[in-house]
């Protein structure tokens, strides 16, 4: 009897055999940058042996659903092969808890599933002869690497299944067109920035030499940890690619990961690889990236959409979101693109943005990269944490380098601000400062303070900032505010944080209330930035707002007060050293990993499930409300009329506001929410959202208070 795995929708059928041989040979390929080959092989060969069953064959011709993937665990199991288990065991349906040996047959878990009772499946014998590979060492010795080896590998499992079924539907593998070898893209940026030297002026000497530090590191170094920090206006984001790109090419490295804390910056960090590299050699890839592959025909644009799946592209910006809840995730589509991170330089930009809260997870993560799949990381920043001491704990004996040490550039060409402190004031009194200025950014903790401030700024030129304008919105208004910033115009902006982060703006004052020193220095990054004028006439003022501060930024407030009275330098590398080591002491070990990731993963036997659910980075209850205002309108007609997919939720994401769980009920309690059969509130009172400030903090008949 001939068994199948596949039928295309033409009539071609696919034996198992056939199938597993593909996938087994996809799948240890993908693993050979880590040296997991043999793992691979086999789980590739063992994940549809269930397949072999006469169930699964009356099933292909309409019959009831059948577990396939069991009988593949079971088998890797009996040959005590625990991480395949895993792996070839989720490869549908996501990796499961491990459980315990109590648990009854009907349990989701490994142990569970081990018991069940399966279709006969014995004929696989005759056709596959499964490896023996050995386990490797350091996933045994730990059972924090052992689940991260086994999601690397669950990875070259579900990514080769799915490109062999793939191109056996297809009647043809996927175009082999990955993008430009790593030479081109080197001499792709060699050509982009042979116009800087030599440099004119000081402040370019300083960026070509900051530049060229890194070009010489990235050929020297071996692969592991980094740090680059690079003063603002240092030129970084290109500093950091020519490091990457050179460390990638001479080490023999297959792409580069360009990390970034925010969506609201990424668009901007994207754009300028394109122009350096290339459109179609770089992937951008997050929530608000705009694909869709049932009206893109371009053959370029197609292989870029599908490269969102597991990221074949030499160079991928991403998210920080995207990158870490991937590597604890247990669904396959997010864990699809894993291993391709293995034989990596990956840079973590904007580092200090590392959320405290799952600081220790994180640091676990980079650490296994850099230890046992040939990664390449750079924290970069303009602020470096003192994160020696946690990164000590994870990668012992191999402290991070320094990229470009204090030595190679001068910080005082650098130094374009002064700070100043302004004590307690009023919103009116802050108002009355911002109307004083013709150009000028204020920056507060909450939105809605951020309102407060506006309402009372008067003239032409005001603007506001915040995340309850949608991100197209919010777009929209950075344009025309750095236009207006080119010719000189009026120009008083109020924003909340989300300006901080790497937005290229250029104001000649600057106003922070009080935060953590990181976000202080932050935000005179946005002060000066070009430093067209003396630092003595670029003034950061540091003020104390009315009311207490949010919760979240009080320790971070209270910490900044402290350094910031006894440190003269604010921007200096030791007062941000300070700032750090204090912030990580007082909040201690537990706050590093509040939702207790790492301990759970220690408790339990692999409980790959669980700590998916607990691993969130954006932690906070938030639903999204969609405003059906501009492109908006007809996005938010194709969701009403009953479409659902991938890329109209994508679309959608450029017109939704995310609001607290008691501001979306004042509104639903008011009657201006439209709610959809899935779930999906679309604003139906239009008069909430003002052009100006976004969406109303009060509903028309309810109150709202938030963040």
């Amino acid at each position: 009897m001939q068994y199948l795995a596949h039928i295309a929708a033409d009539g071609r059928e696919q034996t198992v055999q056939a199938h597993l041989e593909g996938t087994a040979v996809l799948a240890a390929q993908f693993a050979r940058p880590f040296g997991a080959e043999g793992q691979a092989e086999l789980a590739g060969l063992a994940h549809d042996l269930g397949k072999y069953s006469a169930a699964f064959q009356r099933r292909l011709q309409g019959g009831p659903k059948v577990d396939h993937s069991t009988a593949g665990a079971v088998e890797c199991w009996k040959c005590k092969q625990p991480f395949a288990a895993f792996a070839v065991a989720g490869h549908h349906g996501g990796l499961p808890d491990g459980g315990g040996k109590t648990d009854r047959e009907e349990a989701p878990t490994l142990f569970g599933r081990m018991k069940r009772k399966l279709e006969p499946y014995n004929s696989w014998s005759g056709e596959v002869a499964l490896p023996a590979p050995p386990l490797p060492a350091f996933s045994l010795r730990d059972p924090a690497a052992g689940m991260f080896f086994t999601r690397m590998l669950y990875s070259c499992l579900v990514d080769a299944d799915f490109l062999d079924t793939e191109a056996f539907m297809a009647g043809q593998p996927r175009a082999q067109d990955c993008g430009a070898s790593m030479d081109a893209l080197w001499d792709k940026l060699r050509r982009y920035i042979a116009g800087w030297f030599p440099p004119k002026g000081e402040l370019n000497r300083q960026r070509c030499a900051i530049l060229e530090r890194c070009m010489a590191q990235g050929e020297q170094r071996e692969p592991g940890l980094f740090t680059l920090t690079v003063p603002t206006g240092g030129g970084k984001t290109v500093a950091s690619l020519a490091f990457a790109l050179a460390h990638a090419r001479t080490k023999g490295l297959r792409r580069v990961i360009y990390v970034v804390p925010y969506t609201s910056i990424i668009e901007q960090t994207a754009k300028t690889f394109r122009d350096i590299l290339g459109e179609e050699n770089v992937l951008e890839h997050h929530s608000n990236v705009q694909y869709d592959l049932e009206t893109e025909a371009d053959p370029k644009t197609i292989r870029l959409i599908q490269a969102t799946e597991n990221w074949d592209r030499p160079v991928v910006v991403t998210t920080a979101v995207q990158f870490f809840e991937s590597l604890y995730a247990s669904r396959p589509s997010q864990c699809r693109k894993l291993h391709n991170i293995a034989g990596s330089a990956v840079v973590f930009d904007e580092a200090q943005m590392l959320p405290l809260p799952y600081l220790r997870p994180c640091v676990h993560a980079i650490a296994q990269l850099v230890e046992h799949y040939r990664v390449s990381a750079v924290l970069c920043t303009a602020t470096q944490p003192a994160l020696d001491p946690v990164f000590r704990a994870f990668l012992p004996g191999r402290p991070p380098v320094e990229l470009c040490p204090a030595e190679v550039c001068d910080q005082d060409v650098f130094r374009r601000v002064r700070f100043q402190r302004a004590g307690r004031l009023t919103w009116d009194a802050l108002a009355q400062r911002l109307n004083g200025h013709r150009q000028a950014l204020c920056v507060v903790n909450a939105r809605k303070s951020a309102k407060e401030v506006f309402d009372r700024l008067e003239g032409d030129g005001c603007f506001h900032l915040s995340t309850l304008m949608y991100p197209a919105h919010r777009q929209a208004q950075l344009e025309e505010i750095r236009q207006r910033l080119r010719d000189g115009l009026a120009c008083r902006v109020v924003s909340t944080s989300l300006i901080e982060a790497g937005v290229d703006v250029d104001f000649p004052a600057v106003y922070r209330e009080e935060a953590g020193l990181d976000s202080v220095l932050q935000a005179a990054g946005r002060c000066n930035r070009e430093g067209k004028r003396p630092a003595g006439e670029s003034a950061v003022t540091v003020f104390q707002g009315e009311g207490k501060p949010p919760k979240l930024f009080a320790t971070a407030i209270e910490v900044g007060r402290m350094v910031m009275a006894r440190q003269a330098d604010l921007s200096s590398r030791e007062a941000v050293h300070d700032y750090f080591h204090e912030l990580l002491e007082l909040k201690g070990q537990h706050a590093q990993d509040s939702s207790g990731i790492l301990p759970l993963i220690r408790s339990e036997p692999f409980p790959f499930r669980k700590t998916a659910e607990k691993f969130h980075l954006i932690d906070s209850p938030t639903r999204t409300v969609y405003i059906p205002a501009g492109a908006g309108a007809e996005l938010v007609e194709r969701l009403r009329a009953g479409e659902r997919n991938r890329s109209l939720f994508r679309r959608l994401g450029r017109y939704g506001v995310s609001v607290y769980e008691n501001h979306f009920q004042a509104l639903e309690q008011a009657g201006d929410l439209e709610l959809l059969e899935d779930g999906s509130a679309v604003l139906s009172n239009p008069t909430l959202y003002d052009g100006h400030t976004g969406l109303s903090l009060e509903a028309e008949e309810g109150k709202a208070w938030i963040l």
